[in-house]
């Protein structure tokens, strides 16, 4: 990661883009790629999006809306100085306090232990890893 970081970092160095490499900007510019990304699925049943990778054309702009996403969110780490794999690493441990085993499989269904995501309340869970 440190070394895409680097390349990237010099890429925008040598064209004298810093200036415009604020945290706000990288962070715009990775919800539009992000948008990107979701507009290729944005009409596709489950099914057809599970097989998206399986169409070549389909295939090279998932991975090149894919690179987009990731180039924005390391340059972002960069400005800011975040270690993007140790804070991955920091989320994983406390959803794995938050969302133990024994407590997701009871509520398989949608019930107990669960909340909405939105600072405890019941109702239907919100089961992304992100969260």
């Amino acid at each position: 990661m440190g070394e895409l970081q680097g390349r990237l970092a010099r890429f925008a160095a040598a064209r004298r883009w810093e200036p415009y490499h604020t945290p706000k900007n990288l962070a715009t510019a990775l919800s539009v790629e992000a948008a990107e990304l979701v507009e290729i699925f944005q009409w596709l049943t489950p099914e057809e999006s599970a097989r998206v990778m399986d169409d070549p054309a389909a295939a090279g702009r998932v991975a090149d809306e894919v690179a987009d996403v990731l180039a924005y969110l390391l340059q972002f780490c960069e400005v800011l100085g975040i270690d993007a794999p140790a804070a991955l690493e920091a989320k994983i441990d406390r959803n794995e306090r938050r969302f133990p085993v024994a407590e997701s499989d009871e509520g398989a269904g949608g019930g107990a232990g669960e909340t909405d995501g939105s600072g405890g309340a019941r109702g239907r869970a919100n089961r992304h890893s992100s969260e």
